[in-house]
């Protein structure tokens, strides 16, 4: 199943930075060495196996821009199922970058009047932080009042923090075709091994695909902490040759592992009684593969939840 993604923006807004760093496994001051995007750059990533992310990285020189909304207009905004918009917060020409994007969404309404649109308020680290939260509310507003009448969601993000997973996480999970039987099943799971949290992680971008909790927890943002920081340590690990298979972190209030879970996820489990022996999460992780491999694949003989057995 193939999806149309569009990544517009001006020239050095950072789409390119973000798409190598989600995608290609960049660290963030690895970007420096991105040159600017000539005209449209096409690849597919290949997400949760099946689902195939056709990505159209649009250069934002001036010269390009005319071209996408004259000549190439119908090639470039037939089919999208989700317009990426990324906005310079630091941009000294708002007025023109305004009037870009009021063109691509003529274009979308023309040609994929169905497509999700998303806007990324983007290099947020450039701001002061305690001035933040009121740049990017102010942004949002007037990007919403440009938008309508269609709806658009913003984020806030940088490459230097955890906001970029949250973004793409967020446009990435609205992709996934059976996300809502993902979501039960994930329920199921953390509620019959008592869990306090599950997450599952895609497992080429560690973005979070799926995830339930039972208790709440202060930190917000502590989902897409973890993809940005397991993300590095596999890139570390591949570095030295060896292959990142499990972790588990414990102390005297909890107890989390990460582990390969299906061929396209990894899993968090994690527990709020350290007594419990490692081996009994282990064996309901072992457990659940299987039902949630076929899940991936509904291709494959369909399979009721009863046919697994947690402890």
């Amino acid at each position: 199943m193939k999806k149309k993604v569009l990544l517009m923006g001006k020239s050095g807004s950072g789409k390119t930075s973000m798409r190598s760093i989600i995608f290609a496994n960049y660290i963030a001051r690895d970007t420096t060495r991105l040159g600017a995007t000539i005209d449209v750059e096409h690849s597919h990533v290949r997400f949760l196996g099946n689902l195939v992310l056709n990505l159209w990285d649009c250069g934002g020189q001036e010269g390009f821009m005319k071209q996408y909304f004259a000549s190439q207009r119908d090639n470039i905004f037939r089919n999208v199922e989700v317009l990426i918009y990324v906005f310079d917060v630091e941009s000294r020409e708002m007025e023109r970058d305004v009037h870009y994007y009021q063109s691509c969404l003529e274009a979308l309404l023309q040609n994929s009047p169905e497509a999700k649109i998303f806007c990324l308020v983007h290099k947020m680290d450039l701001v002061p932080e305690e001035h933040r939260e009121a740049v990017f509310k102010e942004r949002e507003e007037d990007l919403i009042r440009l938008s309508k009448p269609g709806n658009v969601t913003c984020f806030r993000t940088s490459i230097w923090d955890e906001t970029l997973y949250k973004a793409w996480s967020s446009i990435v999970t609205m992709l996934i075709p059976n996300v809502a039987a993902l979501e039960n099943s994930v329920t199921h799971f953390a509620n019959v091994i008592e869990a306090d949290e599950v997450l599952l992680f895609e497992k080429a971008t560690f973005l979070v695909i799926s995830h339930c909790q039972s208790k709440k927890n202060r930190d917000s943002h502590r989902f897409e902490k973890v993809s940005n920081i397991i993300k590095q340590f596999k890139l570390s690990c591949s570095k030295l040759g060896a292959k990142f298979q499990s972790m588990e972190v414990r102390n005297n209030a909890f107890a989390a592992f990460i582990d390969t879970f299906t061929s396209n996820t990894y899993v968090m489990v994690v527990m709020s009684d350290p007594t419990l022996p490692s081996e009994a999460t282990l064996v309901n992780i072992r457990n659940a593969r299987k039902y949630f491999e076929e899940l991936e694949n509904p291709n494959n003989s369909a399979m009721n939840h009863h046919g697994h057995k947690y402890h």
